[in-house]
């Protein structure tokens, strides 16, 4: 009993080191864009790296935001199924709030997606299509990640997934937490369209 807390326990911390790597600031310091922090939004993910005029490297942090999501869990799963859970939740909270950057970090839509494809494809099917077909229509990245989150909730209830169903909802409504400050400017007509000057 004890070897699987302990197990269980390792697998959040292993998670929660990888996705706490905020590679948008370092990528974008590295290639000589600044702090990241006082850019656009002040978010560290693909969509204020986007905002510096860097489309290559804002490329590169959404696949990389995605990818440390999606390999927490697949190393994690290799040891136990179970474990594979675990270690993507560690991940997005690392991502949402990183020891490094004094717990502020991302939004978690990326990593989440990442996270989701892992654990269950068609859940990141249907991730994926809802955030493209929403930034698409609506052109705002805020609802599109949103939208995104809250499907995964939805789609796990349809396809019979009731045990991981609380799991979601509650990851979806940190998503939308950490989207406050964007619902307010959405409110108010201030949130800027992607790809708006």
């Amino acid at each position: 009993m004890q070897s699987i807390w302990i197990e269980t326990i390792l697998a959040v911390l292993f998670g929660y080191m990888l996705g706490s790597i905020p590679f948008g600031l370092l990528l974008t310091r590295l290639t000589g864009g600044g702090d990241l922090r006082k850019i656009g939004s002040g978010n560290i993910g693909a969509t204020n790296v986007l905002r510096t005029g860097n489309k290559a490297i804002a490329a590169l942090t959404l696949l990389l935001d995605v990818g440390k999501g999606a390999v927490a869990v697949i190393i994690a799963s290799r040891v136990d199924e179970g474990l594979g859970v675990m270690a993507g939740m560690g991940a997005f909270l690392g991502h949402l709030y990183p020891v490094w950057l004094k717990f502020k970090g991302g939004k978690g839509v990326a990593t989440l997606l990442g996270i989701v494809t892992a654990l269950a494809p068609m859940l990141g099917i249907v991730f994926a299509v809802t955030w493209l077909l929403a930034l698409a229509i609506f052109r705002y990245s805020s609802v599109a990640g949103m939208l995104a989150s809250v499907s995964v909730p939805i789609t796990a209830l349809i396809m019979g997934d009731y045990p991981s169903t609380p799991m979601y909802i509650g990851v979806a409504l940190l998503v939308i937490w950490k989207h406050r400050a964007n619902v307010e400017r959405l409110m108010a007509g201030e949130e800027p369209k992607v790809g708006a000057s």
